[in-house]
């Protein structure tokens, strides 16, 4: 049963979040044999500016 983890700054309509998922389900389908049924995908959305790229706030 695979577990996938995906952190995104916010900012996505749930229609690009929807069809993320759909082709991370699809991935991971064809290249583990899992049923897609046992997929799941877990989004993370933080807030912008809660992270920092080389020592700077983004």
């Amino acid at each position: 049963m695979p577990f996938v983890h995906i952190e995104l700054v916010e900012g996505r309509s749930g229609e690009a979040l929807t069809k993320m998922m759909e082709e991370v389900t699809e991935a991971v389908h064809r290249n583990t044999g899992a049923p897609k049924e046992h997929i799941h995908i877990i989004i993370n959305e933080m807030k912008k500016g809660n992270y920092a790229v080389d020592g700077k706030w983004k």
